[in-house]
């Protein structure tokens, strides 16, 4: 598999990577017989980068990154932190950031992390010089190889950026989120730091199987965040109402190239853009796994199929999305 620099890092890791949240929680079941076959999967198809967080599942996904870690030490994992406790700056203090390193490094089983990310912080925390030196020092005490930001808006990745020490910048970017692409994506690439590239499908809705009559479990955060009830919208569908992105979807389907999938033509899509360093799609089972990482293989989508998910995004999507984030 193509292999991208990610930023700051210094490792090169796969263009297509591996997002652990749907092996955690808030996506309906997933055993961990089919979890750990989605990640072995997804590893000996080409994936050397996953990402994962202390809150899935409260410490499961992580745990079973960390099984996986055990058998293919090559990987690059990413975790991240900072939502364990209320939203208000100030409990992202030196106290909580290592107590929360604590329980990830156990839960992976390592005694350093390769990347650890704050998990969308308020917006203050992105001006707190003291939040920044913190993460410096434990980059110096060998807690952590390297940081980064999991950010919710383009405003937020933009002031990440301008920060030293941060390595990469992870943001929600797929054919129905074209913001990145004006101003992070090269101010990311201007001053060498990774971009990854999270909630690649939509939450699935990219992949082009759902249809109106749809449902989603209790469990299932596309059917209790759809009004962002329990975090922020945008995590849900992208911010995209429903029935929006279904005939948005319709549309997309038409330029989708023979032998390709729609969850791979999607991915796909987010590959070509100038400055991407990994996408992260998430998988409940092999198959998936499998698919997704394929993607990684295709060739780069044609200039006039790239024009016609620029016009759907402009005609259905970007009145509900570009202006929020």
């Amino acid at each position: 598999m193509d292999e991208r620099k990610l930023g700051k890092t210094g490792r090169n890791v796969s263009a297509v990577g591996f997002g652990a949240w749907q092996i955690g929680a808030a996506w309906g079941d997933v055993s961990e017989e089919d979890a750990l076959s989605a990640l072995r999967t997804s590893v000996e198809s080409g994936v050397s980068f996953i990402d994962t967080a202390d809150v899935y599942g409260d410490g499961r996904s992580e745990r079973l990154v960390g099984q996986i870690l055990k058998e293919y030490p090559h990987l690059t994992v990413a975790t991240k932190m900072g939502r364990r406790a209320p939203q208000e700056p100030g409990n992202y203090n030196p106290e909580n950031l290592r107590s929360w390193n604590d329980d990830s490094r156990s839960n992976l089983g390592v005694d350093t992390i390769d990347l650890v990310q704050l998990h969308c912080p308020p917006d203050a925390v992105y001006a707190s010089d003291a939040v920044f030196d913190d993460l410096d020092a434990m980059v110096s005490e060998g807690r952590i190889r390297s940081y980064g930001v999991s950010v919710e808006t383009c405003a937020q990745a933009l002031a990440a950026i301008e920060r030293p020490g941060v390595a990469s910048v992870q943001i929600i970017l797929n054919a129905f989120r074209h913001k990145p692409l004006e101003e992070v994506l090269p101010a990311a690439r201007e001053a060498g730091v990774g971009v990854i590239a999270r909630v690649p499908l939509a939450s699935g809705l990219l992949s082009g199987r759902y249809t109106a009559q749809t449902s989603f479990g209790d469990d299932d955060h596309r059917n209790f965040n759809r009004a962002g009830d329990a975090f922020d919208v945008g995590e849900t569908f992208s911010g995209v109402d429903f029935a929006t992105g279904l005939a948005a979807v319709e549309r997309i389907r038409e330029a989708v190239p023979d032998g390709m999938t729609m969850a791979q033509f999607a991915l796909r899509w987010i590959l070509d853009q100038p400055g991407v360093s990994t996408v992260i799609p998430g998988a409940r089972n092999a198959e998936q796994a499998r698919g997704n990482a394929a993607a990684a293989f295709l060739a780069p989508l044609p200039p006039e199929v790239h024009s016609t998910v620029r016009e759907v995004y402009d005609e259905l999507v970007r009145p509900q999305v570009h202006h929020r984030w």
